[in-house]
């Protein structure tokens, strides 16, 4: 990215957005869901990110954008039915009939709460827990005001991208999403990275979600962009940085 003359970075505005770290269990470790955006996005594209995306007008809080986002981009229904049972594809019928939900959502002509109102579920707010929270520096084109959550991936379902906005997917332990990251074998923003780095601390789905929840209302935190003369970043410097505090917050 370089900054253009007739870019005005004042003039954009942070939207809300929310993201998803779908966990489950793996031999003695953990695993995550990761997705590849297409090369076509215009925000992180060719990036491995968590299911998510912007806050729209009709999610009724961060953790329902979460969920939408999570039913969208990767096919997962983070709800309960009325006995308390968390949603299962596993029959022929259902797969068939969630896939066509799942469709409907994506393209605008269903709400996320319709279906779960029609199909008697309660979504799974509570459960997800708020872990990072992060803002798109100053400058970029596009910028979101961002909350990580982690939950534990629901029995009897299976993730997959829509083929739409992203078009790979895998599951992870996290040290392996670094080491890989590292090497530059698959491209991440710092934000992803430094949940990843969370997440690998742990052994257990249990220990993630209860580490998750002592972290309490996160820090909110700001990248900052240093400027080259030429129009070319210079540097992405994090809280704590040299220069840092030197740089206006916008």
């Amino acid at each position: 990215m370089s900054q253009t003359p007739d870019f005005d970075p004042a003039s954009v505005r942070i939207r809300p957005a929310a993201t998803v770290m779908l966990v489950r269990p793996a031999a003695s470790t953990i695993e995550v869901f990761m997705m590849r955006r297409t090369t076509k996005a215009a925000f992180a594209g060719g990036m491995y990110v968590f299911p998510g995306g912007a806050v729209d007008d009709e999610d009724s809080s961060y953790e329902m954008a979460s969920i939408r986002e999570c039913f969208e981009e990767a096919g997962v229904l983070l709800a309960r039915d009325a006995a308390g049972r968390t949603v299962r594809f596993d029959e022929p019928m259902a797969k068939a009939r969630f896939a066509d939900h799942r469709r409907r959502v994506h393209a605008g002509d269903l709400s996320m709460t319709r279906v779960l109102a029609d199909e008697g579920f309660v979504a799974q707010t509570e459960e997800l827990v708020w872990v990072a929270h992060w803002i798109t520096p100053f400058g970029e084109v596009r910028r979101f005001d961002t909350r990580f959550f982690v939950v534990a991936m629901p029995d009897d379902q299976e993730p997959l991208h829509d083929h739409i906005e992203t078009v790979d997917s895998l599951w992870v332990t996290p040290s392996d999403a670094l080491r890989r990251a590292r090497a530059g074998e698959l491209l991440m923003l710092p934000p992803t990275i430094a949940n990843l780095e969370f997440l690998a601390a742990h052994e257990s789905v249990d220990s993630v979600i209860e580490a998750a929840r002592k972290v309490g209302a996160p820090p909110r935190i700001l990248p900052k962009v240093r400027w080259a003369d030429d129009g070319r970043i210079d540097a992405l410097l994090m809280p704590g940085d040299p220069g840092y505090d030197d740089i206006l917050e916008r």
